[in-house]
């Protein structure tokens, strides 16, 4: 338990990471204890209840079917961070796995995995995601799928880059010398010194990962109804707007403090791993 006391020292000593991780574990509590708290269904119409401005009873007010949207936008909030954290955690797997067999081996290994992540890399974030969404089809899976084909190439390519400068180490030439098989070197010597600014890439691209799985279900690309989605909710909101321009706003709000949250913990997490300011923290 003594790293993850100091990994709390560390975070409370950056104000910017502990404001992220205010932010966001204030915004899990209520993704996951609230909709257990406030007795409205996500999906569930009610037509008595229709457009009704913000109150005590609907903080966020209700829409153009009588759904509660605060209860709508944090089981939206579930659906986007899960599409976004695993579409992230697949492209960081994936990406990294290549980056570390082109950077390591070479040659053949990498003129085929770094010219298929060039490949991928070629197309702007969300055109590309556009195009897997049309190729795979609609709905949760493909989104993840689509978001982790969107990064993989970010994470191939920095893991390559990083795997060349640190296998002409000491350390790792000392282990091929000593006879460690080449899995071994890359698990052991080379994975560990290359995470830092992949954990760093993973955080940042989690917040864009939103912002992608949101873009994509606001054109009716991605979640499909009924499934509560911020894109959606936002979708379904814009033909209303001047009657009730609560539920677009206040759900771009939503979209505006999960993003804030993710920013703010990305940045610390890249200056808690900076070296130059961990040798300054130091001395």
């Amino acid at each position: 338990m003594r790293w993850l006391a100091s990994i709390g020292r560390r975070i409370r000593g950056n104000p910017t990471a502990l404001a992220g991780t205010i932010v966001m574990g204030v915004l899990v509590v209520l993704i996951v204890v609230g909709p257990w708290l406030i007795p409205y269904s996500p999906t569930r119409m009610n037509y008595s209840n229709l457009l009704k401005p913000p109150s005590l009873a609907h903080p966020f007010g209700t829409d153009s079917f009588g759904r509660d949207v605060f209860v709508r936008v944090l089981y939206g909030a579930r659906v986007s961070l899960f599409c976004s954290l695993t579409g992230i955690l697949l492209a960081a797997v994936i990406g990294t796995l290549m980056g570390l067999l082109a950077g390591y081996f070479g040659r053949v290994y990498e003129a085929t995995l770094m010219r298929l992540a060039d490949l991928l890399f070629a197309f702007p974030s969300f055109v590309l995601a556009l195009f897997l969404m049309f190729v795979f089809g609609f709905g949760v899976l493909n989104v993840v799928l689509a978001i982790g084909l969107v990064y993989l190439p970010g994470f191939a390519r920095l893991a390559r880059n990083m795997t060349l400068l640190v296998k002409e180490e000491a350390y790792v030439q000392a282990a091929k010398v000593s006879g460690q098989t080449p899995f071994r070197i890359m698990t052991r010597e080379i994975l560990p010194n290359i995470a830092p600014p992949l954990i760093v890439r993973l955080s940042l691209g989690f917040a864009f990962g939103v912002v992608i799985e949101a873009g994509l279900s606001f054109l009716g690309l991605g979640v499909q109804p009924p499934t509560p989605s911020l894109g959606l909710i936002m979708s379904d909101a814009k033909e209303y707007f001047q009657r009730a321009p609560w539920v677009l706003t206040l759900t771009g709000l939503g979209i505006s403090v999960i993003l804030l949250g993710l920013n703010l913990l990305g940045d610390g997490l890249r200056d808690m791993m900076d070296p130059r300011l961990r040798r300054r923290e130091e001395a």
